[in-house]
């Protein structure tokens, strides 16, 4: 069986590694536009703001591992067309070499493309987006310029809050721009999101929130500044972090798509062709919360899609086992984790919401060293049924989500968590632990 591969990040590698260490007569082709790949750009920031030494293992396996199974890779290869019909995939190398590809079954694994506001002076040199592995490089080149001074950043998500602190500890002076009230607005609530908003604040970087960009100013072809709603700011270079949109390019009239364009996809990551798949971030999943199609974009989720897509079309008939959104963040050394919804969004998605908050220390007051914890727990009024857990914390909290993120995967209330098997011991935790009593105190 002859199986081609539109995307070699993530999704792409997953499913192509599925394939080749557990089936045999599996002929693969992998084929991307671009020059690397398995580059994990989460770890951008860190090399940006040199929290780590350099990008080198940023990179988590090489063109020669999928060579030596017996794939055929093409890189600085674009596709360019896709017959569905004829089952032929059409592409052009950088050197304009016209490759043609049969395939008995196909894997869109395209990914995300950043979000590019069309406002004037959007072509301006220093404008600057953080996606692929070149962008962080022309990101870092950027400021290590010592004529550019200051860093104007939009978009307060998880990119644009990391890339504000890669930013501040390279000496910048940091605007960070955001049209939600607060940062992270997407994973948490207020609760959660204002003690962030004071950690940035107190670490140097200057919060504009509610404000929306309007026109990118420039002088000789270069950023000078940013005007908003709010106002016009001096600034050097402008890093674009608004968020990422599906790019799926070959659903023409022929696949069925989600309202953002993502391919729609089964539990199989099959689309509506039998013969196509698609996985990663160009393609919709599975929520557990909601019990529909959702699509969130996060390395993670690509991983398991390429995993079950290649067990399926191996012969392994498996479905995925949805996703909860389960995602964290450390910044200046406050780490927050959720999964699941918040209070904000699950009324949005027209839930009967309640929740449940408790502050507490992580370990027994006598401990000589301690760090507050915060707990909130997102539940459905009437059936108790959780649908979404956020932590936060200086304490490394981060393993405490995914106990919850499997809750919301299994349909569990709150009530199952009040009594859990959970042990205590000074060195980790208290006996009254802050799950327990966010739990115990829910349906109160």
């Amino acid at each position: 069986m002859k199986v081609v591969i539109i995307g070699t990040n993530h999704a792409g590698i997953s499913a192509a590694n599925t394939l080749l260490d557990n089936y045999d007569d599996i002929e693969l082709v992998m084929i991307d536009r671009n020059s690397n790949l398995s580059y994990l750009g989460c770890g951008t920031a860190l090399w940006v703001g040199r929290q780590i030494d350099g990008y080198d293992h940023l990179f988590y396996t090489r063109p020669e591992d999928f060579e030596e199974k017996g794939a055929k890779i093409l890189l600085e290869t674009a596709v360019t067309d896709v017959d569905y019909d004829k089952q032929i995939v059409y592409a052009e190398t950088k050197d304009g070499e016209k490759i043609e590809e049969s395939y008995d079954k196909l894997i869109h694994a395209t990914g995300s493309k950043p979000i590019a506001p069309n406002l004037p002076g959007a072509d301006l040199e220093g404008m600057h987006f953080l996606k692929l592995f070149q962008e962080g490089q022309d990101v870092d080149l950027a400021l290590t310029d010592p004529n550019n001074e200051t860093v104007a950043v939009i978009g307060a998500g998880y990119i644009g809050v990391e890339i504000a602190e890669a930013a501040q500890r390279r000496g910048k002076k940091v605007l960070l721009f955001d049209a939600a009230p607060t940062s992270l607005s997407n994973y948490y609530d207020t609760e959660l999101t204002s003690i962030m908003d004071e950690n940035l604040e107190q670490h140097g970087i200057e919060t504009h929130f509610g404000e929306l960009a309007e026109e990118y100013i420039g002088e000789n072809g270069k950023i000078v500044g940013l005007k908003t709603t709010k106002g016009e700011y001096e600034v050097d270079v402008i890093i674009n972090a608004i968020g990422f949109l599906p790019n799926a390019p070959f659903a023409k009239d022929h696949l069925e798509t989600y309202d953002n364009g993502a391919y729609l996809v089964d539990r199989t990551f099959k689309t509506s062709d039998d013969n196509v798949y698609a996985i990663g971030d160009c393609a919709t999943n599975w929520s557990n919360v909601t019990n529909s199609p959702t699509y969130i974009a996060l390395a993670s989720n690509a991983v398991r899609s390429g995993i079950v897509a290649g067990h399926n079309i191996g012969g392994t008939e498996i479905e995925g086992a949805g996703i909860q959104g389960s995602n964290g963040i450390s910044i200046f050394g406050l780490n927050l984790v959720s999964t699941g919804l918040s209070a904000r969004l699950a009324e949005k998605a027209g839930f009967d919401v309640k929740v449940s908050d408790f502050e507490d220390t992580q370990f027994p007051v006598f401990m000589p060293k301690n760090e507050k914890v915060k707990i909130r727990l997102v539940y459905e009024a009437g059936t108790n049924r959780l649908l979404g857990a956020q932590l936060l914390s200086k304490y490394d909290i981060s393993m405490a989500i995914h106990m919850f993120s499997l809750a919301i995967q299994e349909q569990l209330t709150v009530d199952k968590l009040q009594l859990l098997d959970i042990f205590f011991l000074p060195h980790f935790n208290q006996p009254y632990n802050y799950i327990t009593m966010a739990a115990l105190q829910a349906d109160k």
